[in-house]
């Protein structure tokens, strides 16, 4: 099967199934009561959202490996390779979608007793901690064995280098760094969806520049699941996707930029997960420094702009394409950074 006609297939599998699955899944979250709960201290507005059903992002954590599934099975079907062995490759696919689907799991216990006892609390920082060191080490783990034990990544302008124990320390703190940036994106209507399928769409070209069309499937599929999500979230959102859907749109980032041995393109092909990330940071960081000052009028960023009188449209607008600017700079970085690969 034609590389690009798979990668457009996912992508057309994961919106189909994502957008359809929303006639589904949001009457029975509000038959469910599954509404979302909205803290006191954030933006007045935000209390019409009060009872938005959450939880949505069990539509494209179903889309988007749905469509997945329908472009490699059609590309086998059609005497394809593109799901391979080589190399651990298909290790390496299988382990990041489980990943990312594993740490949807975390949200969705973590939505789910926030809903089930109508708080906005769900699991605790250590609950949460355990789930997160556990599945990075598991996923590292598969990684570490794909790699033959000895793991390698891709550096722009330098090549590939060899990571040794480093590789468990440095893998760790991009998963969860990552998957926590996500987290924080998804503030208001339609951002971490839209953002999201930016970045997918980076990861999508990234993986035809190199070849690398089994992980193009899944970053179509991501920018598929998201498409057919915005048709239900996008301002004013009819369902919000919850920790549940970021944390799995986290992961499945994750899960491209590790099968194509360049995880460090995320803060570039995300950039707006690391402007969200280190906003919250240096909040925090600050306050306590401070003793009660701060640097945002709310953190993260995004919550800071609303403050300021901007509409969620327009925060939406302007994050994507602060987005979209970090894609087309971590594509220059990948066109001329990785020409030549050298081993360090």
């Amino acid at each position: 099967m034609n590389p690009y006609a798979a990668m457009v297939l996912a992508a057309a599998g994961g919106m189909g199934v994502t957008a359809v699955l929303g006639f589904v899944f949001i009457p029975w979250l509000h038959k469910l009561k599954f509404g979302q709960i909205i803290l006191d201290i954030g933006p007045n507005w935000h209390k019409h959202k009060q009872g938005t059903p959450t939880m949505g992002g069990l539509m494209f954590i179903i889309g988007a490996p749905l469509g997945m599934a329908a472009a490699f099975a059609t590309d086998a079907l059609m005497g394809g390779n593109m799901f391979n062995s080589a190399d651990g490759f298909a290790v390496k696919l299988l382990s990041g979608v489980i990943m990312a689907a594993l740490f949807g799991l975390m949200g969705y216990l973590d939505d789910y007793t926030k809903v089930v006892k109508k708080r906005n609390k769900g699991l605790s920082i250590s609950q949460k901690s355990i789930f997160q060191v556990l599945i990075s080490l598991g996923y590292l783990y598969s990684l570490w064995l794909a790699m033959e034990k000895n793991p390698t990544t891709l550096i722009p302008f330098i090549g590939e280098v060899r990571l040794g124990w480093s590789f468990w320390v440095f893998g760790f703190v991009v998963i969860y760094a990552t998957v926590n940036a996500a987290n924080f994106t998804d503030g208001i209507d339609g951002l971490c969806s839209s953002v999201t399928l930016i970045t997918g769409a980076g990861l999508a070209a990234f993986a035809a520049m190199r070849g690398i069309f089994g992980a193009g499937v899944i970053a179509a599929a991501l920018v598929g699941g998201c498409a057919g999500f915005l048709v239900w979230n996008r301002n004013p959102a009819k369902v919000i996707m919850g920790d549940t859907g970021s944390n799995f749109l986290g992961g499945l980032v994750l899960a491209v930029a590790f099968a194509l041995d360049c995880p460090v393109i995320i803060p570039l092909m995300a950039i707006i997960y690391v402007i969200e990330f280190l906003s919250d940071v240096i909040q925090i960081g600050y306050f306590k420094i401070t003793k009660g000052k701060r640097v945002f009028k709310m953190a993260p960023i995004h919550h800071h702009f609303e403050m300021s009188g901007w509409s969620e449209k327009k925060i939406d607008l302007v994050f994507c394409a602060v987005n979209l600017l970090g894609v087309a700079a971590g594509i220059a970085v990948v066109y001329f950074g990785l020409s030549a690969f050298i081993v360090v």
